[in-house]
């Protein structure tokens, strides 16, 4: 049993690291997400890939899909599918908002981190981007780099 509580982990900070390369990140939102009781599980585990994760309106509700949550080991014939497509909460304002806003040419609706609140709600925050070009993603690197060099001669 002790073995079990250590499973879980307390803090869940689940990162999209590849959508600060690909997309410059404009306006940020955080949403809740409608799931089965077995995906909780799962995403308490860290068992969650986000890379090719996008989110889309489907009427006048936003859905992401491609984010992978796998089927928890633990789980019976009711365990989840990986790969369905799930529906995020947000007030009607905000996604009227995003809505207008993710309709210009070029903006994506991409989720960026997964982390649960300290009342146990798993949460998804997702921003609005421009993708980038090839030279700006360059120019990216070539900061990240100046940074830890500058980072490596203070220490």
């Amino acid at each position: 049993m002790a073995k079990d509580k250590q499973r879980f982990a307390r803090t869940v900070n689940i990162k999209n690291r590849r959508a600060s390369y690909e997309f410059e990140f404009l306006d940020k939102y955080v949403a809740g997400m409608q799931l089965m009781g077995t995906e909780i599980k799962s995403i308490r585990e860290s068992l969650v890939n986000m890379q090719d994760a996008f989110c889309y309106f489907q009427g006048n509700e936003l859905f992401v899909k491609q984010l992978h949550i796998a089927p928890y080991a633990q789980g019976t014939h009711y365990n989840h599918e990986s790969d369905r497509e799930r529906k995020l909460l947000m007030n009607k304002r905000e996604l009227s908002k995003l809505r207008e806003k993710s309709k210009e040419k070029g903006l994506s609706i991409i989720p960026t981190r997964l982390f649960i609140t300290d009342r146990g709600f798993a949460k998804l925050e997702i921003i609005l981007g421009k993708g980038k070009k090839l030279h700006d993603k360059r120019d990216s690197i070539k900061e990240k780099d100046l940074k830890r060099d500058l980072e490596r001669i203070n220490y």
